[in-house]
């Protein structure tokens, strides 16, 4: 079989000749007679022979005529994006001196028969800062602050808050010392007091004073219930945590506050207490990337030339601000040059360069001759004999890098009274280089954009370009009465990587607000005037299927009922759901009759007795009515949650 040619142009003579007759229609509506008599219409079907031999020629150009026209109208292959995540450097106990990580620690995922571990490297400097507890303070909703601490070296019994506790009230840890990015374990021994509220979701928050106000601490684990019971609580620092001063007294202060409790939770009916208290710090928590940091690698010497170029010695280069840190050695030092897309706004003495990222080529200006003659320099060149090097690069990044959350487990640089590293959510972010053949595919749809978005296709096509890393993006008209007259609006969904035995989180599926501020910043800066612009994610639509099936004879009923829900959440799935495997389709209803087929092709399945389709907000877990059709809105998306199979199986 040969292999398919390329179709650069599939306009035929027929078509000419209309779009050249509603042309002359828009310019020329005097001129009326458009039959074959007519010598104009004859004019028009000899150019329209003519283009349409050029493009029957067009498109029997060999492929190394494609590839190169593609490289003269600017496509370039999108280099590789590398997936990033925060890990946590837990420590083998406390310890009385900082521990400092430096940048490029590497940590990684275990290295198995069937695959090669995953390496990521730290992309700032961690400083794990000791701590311990200074201070205690206890404000009740409306009133001052009370120190508490004298009472607390006395062993007395405290109480956390009012005795009739209140939404509001607080009580404060004073730390000795500031401890951003840092895991603070908080023990405390008490009475058990602080009754009437579920210990598994109490009314309280954590919280860490830094430089923008009161800031929420992710907790990592909570042995006390809720101050129910002697325990610790090991809080995560946000970054800016800073000394304060509360009550005359200056440390780094946490407190925990008493929130309004949420419908049909229970509440505090008397305050918990608390008689002794210690803080300690017992690890940190940094931002790592899959991907090699290359650094002071020596590209040559300049020659004085325009237009010269160099090759990194790795390649791909991973995207990031700036990709590529070049220097030359001048009788001044070292000095940066900036990497730009092209030298299109470039005078002759700025220190441009522009990179491939993809085959790591860097190219200083050119010299262009001008229509008068005049011979002009775009970007300034490194003078004669002076030393390249590119001070710093990243080189790796892909798909492999997106490890789901648990799988970074091992430290590769050796690190003084560090034990174990975890990631406590999936690495995201990495996508790999395009290949020649989606360049292809993408070439027609950007010379039809450009840099402009008219239609909605030009605004996903923008999007994604912003965004490559993003799993879904789909462009919407907007509603005129949530958004306003002529607006567009783009519906983001993040990747994703799933848990350990394939559940998405419904927080997983949520962008972040720095990628929606980065394509909006794109689209606003492309978008026609008068256009409103909404960016964000669609609604997720919960589903939760109760179904009931017979497995045939002999059959294991608890691994028929473990394959049914895999099959359940792998088909209502929003990035890899649906009948082609590639999402769930916006705006697609779910009925019953195709959960039905679902399930019945299930190994070891021999009858789907019942189904069921409840709807669900995966917010508050709250579920709706049976039904056997759940329709969504067009900027919807279906979210499994919680879904219940039972299985008769044979009981002899």
């Amino acid at each position: 079989m040969a292999l398919p040619s390329p179709n650069l142009d599939d306009r035929r003579f027929q078509q000419f000749v209309d779009d050249a007759k509603r042309y002359i229609q828009q310019r020329a509506p005097e001129w009326t007679d458009h039959n074959v008599s007519d010598p104009g219409v004859t004019l028009v079907e000899t150019v329209a022979h003519m283009a349409d031999q050029i493009v029957y020629r067009l498109n029997r150009v060999p492929e190394k005529n494609h590839l190169a026209f593609l490289d003269l109208v600017g496509i370039t292959l999108f280099p590789p994006s590398a997936a990033r995540t925060d890990v946590t450097f837990w420590l083998s106990a406390p310890q009385e001196e900082p521990i400092l990580l430096p940048v490029g620690t590497e940590v990684a995922t275990v290295r198995t028969e069937s695959e090669e571990a995953v390496v990521f490297a730290t992309e700032r400097e961690l400083t794990v800062v000791p701590c311990e507890l200074r201070n205690l303070v206890v404000q009740l909703s409306g009133e001052p602050v009370s120190d508490r601490t004298t009472d607390l070296a006395e062993g007395k019994d405290l109480m956390c808050f009012a005795e009739a506790t209140r939404p509001g009230d607080c009580m404060l840890f004073g730390l000795s010392a500031a401890a951003p990015h840092c895991a603070v374990a908080l023990e405390l021994d008490s009475r058990v007091d602080g009754v009437g509220v579920d210990p598994r979701q109490p009314p309280l928050v954590w919280e860490a004073w830094t430089e923008d106000g009161w800031t929420a601490c992710e907790v990592d684990r909570d042995g006390t219930g809720g101050l129910n019971r002697p325990g610790e609580v090991i809080l995560h620092v946000p970054g800016g945590h800073t000394l304060s001063r509360t009550g005359g007294q200056e440390a780094g202060w946490l407190r925990c506050r008493v929130t309004e409790p949420l419908p049909g939770q229970p509440f505090y009916t008397t305050s918990p207490t608390v008689r002794a208290a210690e803080a300690f710090t017992i690890g940190g928590t940094t931002g790592v990337v899959h991907a090699e940091t290359v650094y002071d690698e020596a590209l040559g010497e300049s020659t004085g030339l325009p237009g010269q170029r160099l090759r990194l010695a790795h390649a791909p280069v991973v995207g990031d601000t700036p990709p590529v840190l070049l220097q030359t050695a001048e009788h001044d030092g070292w000095t940066d040059w900036e990497v730009v897309t092209d030298f299109a706004a470039s005078a002759p003495y700025d220190r441009h360069i522009t990179l491939d990222a993809a085959t790591g080529e860097i190219a200083f200006g050119p010299a262009v001759r001008e229509p008068d003659g005049t011979l002009r320099q775009y970007g300034a060149v490194a003078p004669k004999g002076a030393v390249i090097r590119a001070r710093r690069y990243r080189t790796g990044g892909g798909r492999a890098g997106n490890v789901a959350r648990g799988a970074v487990q091992v430290l590769r640089t050796s690190v003084p009274y560090v034990s174990e590293v975890v990631n406590r959510e999936a690495a995201r972010g990495g996508v790999d280089a395009e290949t020649v053949e989606e360049a292809k595919v993408r070439a027609p749809i950007t010379l039809r954009a450009q840099e402009r978005a008219v239609t909605l296709r030009d605004y996903e096509e923008l999007a994604r370009r912003a965004a490559p890393e993003t799993a879904r993006i789909t462009c919407l008209e907007g509603d005129e009465g949530e958004h306003g007259a002529y607006a567009v609006r783009v519906l983001v969904v993040p990747q994703a990587v799933p848990d350990p035995g394939g559940r998405l989180r419904f927080e997983q599926l949520v962008p972040g607000d720095a990628l929606l501020r980065r394509i909006t910043r794109h689209l606003d800066e492309r978008r026609l005037i008068g256009t409103r612009l909404a960016v964000g994610p669609p609604f997720y639509q919960g589903v939760t299927v109760v179904a009931t099936l017979h497995a045939f004879r002999g059959v294991d009923t608890d691994r028929v009922r473990r394959q049914a829900h895999d099959a359940l959440y792998r088909h209502l799935d929003p990035l890899t759901g649906g009948a082609d495997g590639r999402g769930w389709p916006f705006g697609r209803p779910v009925q019953s009759g195709e959960v039905f087929a679902v399930l019945q092709r299930v190994p070891g399945v021999e009858l789907v007795d019942e189904v069921q389709l409840h709807p669900a907000d995966p917010l508050t877990g709250k579920r709706g009515d049976p039904t056997n059709r759940i329709d969504l809105t067009p900027p919807s998306l279906v979210f499994s949650f919680d879904h219940r199979v039972r299985v008769i199986g044979d009981k002899t």
